[in-house]
């Protein structure tokens, strides 16, 4: 048990094992929807850890780009010209995460994954 509890407790360790693989294999779909609209899966299946781990990774990259394109458009000429290279990885960031949802992997998106929003 000891092992189990430190496996799961390294920095950058995906928490694939901490979800029932039976709400895995049943809400997935919902799960990787959520990077499209992130509160599907809080309304359909709010039940559901894994939903509920990829609302909230969903949320936060929502949080993220509005909050960066904000920033990025308030700042003249450095600021317009980074903008198109924040959309892109953003979208790259979205992308990953969909493929992780349908996937059925648990693995946090990169430099903002960790931070943790929906109880």
């Amino acid at each position: 048990m000891t092992e189990q509890k430190n496996k799961n407790q390294e920095p950058g360790a995906t928490q694939e094992n901490a979800y029932i693989p039976e709400d895995v294999e049943k809400n997935k779909t919902i799960a990787g929807l959520s990077y499209l609209l992130f509160f599907l899966p809080l309304i359909v299946c709010p039940e559901s850890r894994y939903a509920k781990f990829h609302a909230n990774q969903a949320l936060l990259l929502l949080i993220t780009g509005i909050a960066g394109s904000v920033i990025l458009g308030i700042i003249p000429i450095i600021g317009w010209m980074l903008m198109p290279i924040f959309g892109i990885g953003i979208l790259i960031l979205g992308i990953m995460g969909l493929v992780n949802g349908f996937g059925g992997k648990a693995k946090q998106l990169p430099l903002i994954g960790k931070f943790n929003i929906l109880k």
